[in-house]
């Protein structure tokens, strides 16, 4: 964990959740207030359909929320998207942008990631900018090349430590089991920490780094406690309160 840095665990739901769910939302709640996750911020991410039932379960207490994506326009003749002053009227106060399975399946750039990190500012959101390697690029040497040119291409400029956060996720990694050594993590997130210093100045100490791939209770306290890892990315394990929860207890 990098000095003087809150912690931020956050919880991606992807496309899982149905109203039946939000009873996970409140258990999360109850256990963040009653000190379970220690020092750690939790952040959860659900679906659309739920950001506003979320945001009033949430509403005063000690868990934020975010979107999982976001429209880079503020309105406008977008059939089915949603923009991010649209999620920050709803309740979020984050949102994920540049996510692989956006970049992948969507084919999104670093231009686009770029321009939803910006909405999001603009609208007063955190952006959580996620970049990582696929295997074929870890295993061609060139994981670090590929995450730093993601990042130049996909951080905006002028933003302050309150308004981003980086998600370091290897695209091998995530929803498979499969984690890189915990020598592999803390190399990448000291080459993240290094280009933010070159890209922000003496800010870049100052945002958070977070590892997403695979992050399960069993394995959260090796690698939430290397250097520059300033909290997670959680897929699956944060669908359930007791295992979402249960990676913040590393902060206890």
């Amino acid at each position: 964990m990098s000095r003087n840095l809150r912690p931020l665990v956050a919880g991606n739901w992807k496309m899982h959740g149905f109203r039946a769910s939000l009873a996970e939302i409140v258990a999360m709640r109850r256990a963040v207030e009653a000190g379970e996750a220690g020092i750690a911020e939790v952040l959860v991410c659900p679906p659309s359909t739920l950001t506003m039932s979320a945001a009033s379960l949430l509403e005063g207490g000690p868990v934020s929320l975010g979107a999982q994506n976001c429209h880079p326009g503020i309105t406008g003749a977008y059939t089915g998207d949603v923009s991010a002053a649209m999620l920050k009227d709803a309740g979020a106060t984050h949102v994920i942008v540049g996510h692989s399975e956006r970049r992948g399946g969507y084919g999104e750039s670093d231009a686009m990631a770029r321009a939803k990190a910006e909405a999001a500012n603009q609208a007063g959101l955190t952006a959580i900018v996620c970049v990582g390697e696929t295997k074929g690029e870890r295993e061609a040497g060139d994981a670090i090349k590929v995450v730093c040119s993601q990042l130049e291409g996909s951080l905006p400029r002028k933003a302050t430590p309150a308004e981003l956060t980086i998600a370091y996720e290897p695209v091998w990694a995530i929803g498979t089991g499969l984690t890189p050594t915990v020598g592999d993590i803390a190399e990448m997130h000291g080459e993240i920490r290094d280009l933010l210093g070159k890209l922000y100045g003496a800010a870049g100490a100052s945002l958070r780094i977070l590892y997403g791939g695979s992050v399960k209770p069993s394995n959260a306290r090796e690698i939430l406690g290397l250097p520059n890892v300033d909290g997670a990315l959680v897929g699956g394990a944060s669908l359930k309160a007791h295992d979402f929860i249960g990676i913040a207890a590393a902060y206890l």
